[in-house]
């Protein structure tokens, strides 16, 4: 049991909470203002911090240096880009007492949709003790090995193209399936060699830890990413009309039960466009991924 506020509320088991947040992103200073106000009304006397970013990469910085003492709860207002680097800052610090959460504030907001969700005042009574999943991402090259967090999904093809091309075409429901339109003519397959030698072709392969990606529909049944497995939905090259049914199938009736592993690997044969919670980064040739479930490795409301 946790003391009791002096209003008869639950005591926070946060020493602290931490937003942090994009102050040039339309509308942030109105819903920081909100936040304050639930978390004044749900968790009286907590002290709140305010941490506006100032460049891309600064919340995973921000995150580290918070999740290196105390209890702070911290919260992501952000997408699922801005939430995936403050859960790899919480994860640069083994053993941190931080607990996180996402307050949807983004183009895309796929781990908020896929978690159930409760107040602050319901958390606290509660107490912490909610784990959920992450896909820990190793990439190993001759010149060393480098480790990433995924709270949702790692997609490989055609997700992290269609990512690019809507950065590229502008945000807005029109601009964005106009984009989509042009990333599947441009649509060419990558080639994977497994562990055991094994080479395979795909139009794209995703490595889902929720149900849903906002872009894409409905990928996997899975519905809370706490069972130590993850989804693997993969398309093998059939072309640009097999990917288009394919695309219609996610954003209408779905994928249907996708095969799950606790972990997945394979080699590149060319640099492949990778997109980690909704962020592209490029994966060189020759390298090794290794793509693991983490299971309860982030500590959440």
């Amino acid at each position: 049991m946790y003391a009791m506020a002096d209003d008869g509320a639950p005591a926070a088991p946060f020493d602290r909470a931490v937003l942090i947040f994009n102050p040039g992103r339309p509308g942030m200073g109105q819903r920081i203002e909100a936040l304050q106000r639930d978390l004044a009304t749900d968790l009286p006397g907590l002290p709140v911090h305010l941490l506006p970013t100032e460049f891309a990469g600064h919340a995973r910085e921000l995150a580290r240096g918070e999740a290196r003492r105390g209890v702070p709860l911290i919260l992501s207002v952000s997408g699922d880009g801005g939430y995936n680097e403050v859960v790899n800052g919480v994860m640069d610090v083994p053993g941190s007492k931080a607990v996180c959460a996402v307050i949807p504030a983004g183009n895309a907001n796929d781990h908020y949709r896929s978690l159930p969700v409760r107040t602050f005042a319901e958390a606290a009574s509660a107490g912490v003790g909610r784990r959920v999943d992450l896909l820990r991402i190793t990439l190993r090259t001759a010149m060393g090995e480098r480790v990433l967090y995924a709270h949702s999904y790692v997609g490989f093809g055609l997700t992290s193209l269609m990512a690019i091309g809507i950065e590229q075409g502008g945000k807005g429901k029109v601009l964005e399936l106009v984009s989509v339109a042009r990333t599947l003519s441009r649509l060419k397959p990558f080639e994977l060699v497994r562990d055991d030698g094994a080479t395979a072709r795909f139009d794209s392969l995703i490595l889902a830890n929720v149900s849903r990606m906002a872009k894409y529909g409905t990928v996997s049944e899975s519905h809370y990413p706490d069972d130590g497995r993850f989804e693997v939905v993969t398309l093998p090259h059939a072309g640009l009309t097999k990917m288009a049914l394919m695309t219609l199938r996610a954003v209408t009736l779905g994928l249907g039960h996708q095969p799950s592993v606790s972990r997945y690997a394979f080699s590149t044969r060319d640099t492949v466009p990778c997109q980690i919670d909704g962020e592209v980064v490029y994966v060189e040739a020759g390298t090794h991924v290794l793509v693991e479930s983490a299971k309860g490795a982030l500590a959440t409301l």
